[in-house]
């Protein structure tokens, strides 16, 4: 891992204490730091895709989160308004999360006046065309998988999880490095049903955020697509008092501008 972003890890948790705990623990939590701190959350995000070629395109939005009630780490909504460039400039993104059954994603695309619902099958496809892929930018239902505490090291959980429903997914398993004392995935590495590695997710940043470890910084690699995305989230904000009915599919033509503003 690279020695900054351990260095801040322990600096903002330098008085947490770790301990012997199931691996569906660690998974929960990781889950929960990952997904659902704070009732609600509003970020900027600047997205910069390099291609194999070493090309480079950036991209800009908001991001907005919800957790619909009391359950932990339950229902969500998330609502992604892109502002630049111009060609993908009002594209709206929208998740209802459900952790019991397929969640519900639609994607509105303004220079055809659409809103596409996207489908179970599409999730583990690329995101607007970034490394990252839709099920990345909301988040995978940890029951979807089965994990296993395969080894561990003074500073990290090292998870290995294979899909429950294999046919559903591209990826035969993958292999996470978690953090002890803040449960903050710092590296995920996806492989192929043929034992490849294939795919990588890297946490680079890390700041408290009102209380909140948060990855400020991330990275997407993979060897298929060729090059990387690196995702910066800044103006970030917790518990805004959101309401439920700004993620709606009625606001993907017509965003909540209040809500979406940095």
């Amino acid at each position: 891992m690279p020695k900054s972003l351990i260095a801040i890890l322990f600096m903002i948790f330098a008085s947490s204490t770790t301990f012997a705990m199931e691996v569906q623990d660690i998974v929960a939590k990781a889950n929960h730091i990952s997904y659902y701190q704070g009732t609600d959350g509003r970020a900027k995000v600047k997205m910069t895709i390099v291609d194999k070629q070493g090309r480079e395109r950036s991209r800009e939005f908001a991001i907005i989160r919800l957790d619909i009630n009391d359950k932990v780490d339950r229902e969500q909504r998330f609502y992604v308004l892109f502002k630049r460039p111009a060609d993908v400039s009002k594209t709206a993104f929208l998740v209802w999360k459900h952790p019991d059954r397929e969640d519900d994603r639609w994607l509105y695309l303004p220079a055809l006046d659409l809103v596409r619902r996207i489908a179970a099958s599409d999730v583990r496809t690329s995101f607007v065309g970034a490394h990252f892929f839709y099920e990345d930018v909301s988040g995978r239902v940890p029951e979807k998988d089965s994990h296993e505490l395969e080894s561990e090291t003074q500073q990290y959980y090292i998870l290995k999880s294979i899909p429950i429903e294999a046919d559903e997914v591209e990826f035969g398993w993958y292999r996470s490095w978690i953090h002890k004392a803040s449960f903050i995935p710092v590296k995920i590495e996806y492989y192929n049903k043929h034992d490849s590695l294939y795919r990588t997710y890297e946490a680079l940043g890390v700041d408290n955020i009102q209380g909140y470890a948060t990855v400020t910084r991330s990275k997407m690699s993979d060897k298929k697509m060729g090059g990387y995305t690196t995702l910066e989230y800044s103006k970030l904000r917790y518990d805004e008092g959101f309401k439920e009915n700004i993620f709606s599919e009625r606001y993907l033509r017509n965003p909540p501008r209040q809500a979406l503003r940095y």
